[in-house]
């Protein structure tokens, strides 16, 4: 029977005093450090009254802003609107880490595991996906504060040195050794490492999604914030899309409404909302600057199940500061969002312990910042694809965090559904097949929590899957990136 032993960081929760990391975190701002700013664009005027256009995309993030303009710049003279029930970028595109990653799929081993005949295809529809993604930065002069130095995932256990030497390719995935890594970025935490510098950019995710909203704008698109989309239903040749507002008649509609109520029922089940949560420094001082190292601006990760990710920033007065978040992934019973969800002080605290048994030279440091945000989880943790009234509709949702880069060809494969012709990126098997839906509580809840409990055991039992995880990985449930 192999031994199961206590990783990393569930020794650093046993060592770590808590009342270090109570005091660090006793000033904390309980806001989002990137939403957090006097640059934040003012509030667009809600709809005023029933509106028609040619296109109304629902959704003001990511996917939606990406839909909008990639329909003006397919044909400037198409009548966009854009409607958000918030503020544009005020949940998940404005929340996460700013990880832009090429891939589609949640990883390479996610990928295989789902969609093996299309794998390497996919990978390299993401490689391309995230070049033009730049291109498009550079073409609209979007400052987003762009690093693409990659990232290094970490071994931390033993065991996982050998999945970064097997992962070496010798070309854009490179395995770094003890010293180099710990010569990269200062922490006796780090056994070794594989920096990834094609795959992944780093990203202000607010200042990304005001950029695409700006540029928008600009090729007239019409956006209205506060206007919440309640109901939609076939009128001929138009759908038509009520909201809190008025109701808005449109030729094609595109729902990119992430973890939020669909407004296709059938989606109700194909994703529940899963809370993350990340901290931010105070900027470092300049000895703590120099005792931590990280000259290269580049992302971390470890290889855990429960994984975490963390990030340098240079903020705008120059100073450098480090996001630290992941690990805990939380499901509510219920599946509901709720605005007293996006605050865990359990797992502040414990990303807290985690972040100084990992750099101890950065004991006493606080942090300015502390946040949650809802990830719109998904059974293969990849995005699918669905259309509607006679192909009027088309939807994408189920990310599962990984939606900065992908947003952008989700968007794609929208647009391509409602023009009505088959393309390379229709007749996909990622885009035809839809992941299997959740069940109903209270049986999502019980998978769930049996789910990470499962996960948690395998980390300590040098990764090594146990029967419910390769049952969950037997009928498609499954998740490996």
């Amino acid at each position: 029977m192999l031994k199961s032993t206590p990783t990393f960081f569930e020794n650093a929760e046993r060592t770590i005093d808590p009342a270090l990391c109570a005091a660090s975190l006793q000033d904390t701002k309980r806001d989002v450090y990137w939403l957090d700013t006097p640059n934040r664009p003012g509030a667009l005027p809600p709809l005023a009254g029933d509106a028609s256009c040619d296109l109304l995309v629902v959704g003001g993030g990511y996917t939606g802003l990406w839909t909008a303009l990639q329909a003006k710049e397919r044909n400037p003279e198409t009548d966009v609107v854009l409607i958000d029930a918030g503020r544009v970028a005020a949940e998940a595109s404005g929340r996460n880490g700013g990880f832009c990653e090429a891939s589609l799929v949640h990883g390479e081993s996610n990928g295989e595991q789902h969609l093996p005949e299309e794998n390497e295809r996919l990978t390299e529809l993401g490689l391309e996906n995230l070049a033009e993604l730049i291109a498009t930065l550079e073409r609209y002069g979007i400052d987003c504060d762009l690093y693409e130095s990659g990232t290094v995932a970490v071994s931390t256990e033993p065991h996982q040195d050998a999945w970064l030497r097997e992962a070496d390719n010798g070309k854009d995935q490179q395995y770094l050794d003890t010293e180099t890594v710990r010569g990269m970025v200062k922490s006796d935490a780090f056994i070794s490492g594989l920096w990834s510098r094609e795959n992944t950019v780093l990203v202000n995710p607010a200042k990304l999604a005001w950029g695409l909203l700006e540029a928008c704008l600009k090729l007239g698109v019409r956006v209205h914030e506060q206007t919440a989309a309640t109901g939609i239903s076939d009128a001929g040749n138009q759908v038509t899309v009520e909201t809190s507002r008025g109701k808005v008649r449109a030729g094609k509609v595109a729902l990119a409404t992430n973890a939020f109520s669909p407004l296709l029922k059938r989606h109700s089940l194909m994703t529940v909302p899963v809370y993350d949560y990340a901290l931010m420094t105070e900027p470092l001082t300049a000895e703590q600057r120099e005792a931590i190292g990280w000259e290269t601006l580049h992302g971390l990760t470890d290889l855990h199940n429960r994984f975490h990710y963390s990030r340098p920033i240079v903020d705008e007065n120059g100073d450098f500061r480090i996001l630290y978040g992941g690990f805990d992934a939380l499901y509510k019973f219920g599946g509901k969002i709720k605005p007293e969800n996006y605050h865990s002080e359990s797992t502040y605290s414990r990303l807290a312990a985690h972040f100084f048994a990992t750099f101890p030279a950065l004991t006493g440091l606080k942090f300015s910042h502390a946040w949650g945000g809802v990830i719109d989880t998904s059974s293969r943790f990849f995005a699918f694809f669905d259309t509607a009234y006679k192909g009027k509709v088309a939807s994408c949702a189920g990310f599962t965090g990984l939606g900065v880069g992908a947003s952008r060809f989700g968007a794609r494969v929208m647009l391509d559904l409602l023009s009505g012709e088959k393309t390379e990126i229709t007749e996909l098997e990622m885009v035809r097949k839809k992941p299997l839906p959740f069940p109903p509580e209270p049986i999502a809840w019980v998978g769930v929590q049996a789910m990470t409990a499962a996960l948690a055991r395998a980390d300590r039992r040098e990764g090594k899957r146990g029967l419910l995880l390769k049952t969950m990985d037997a009928v498609g449930m499954g998740f490996d990136s």
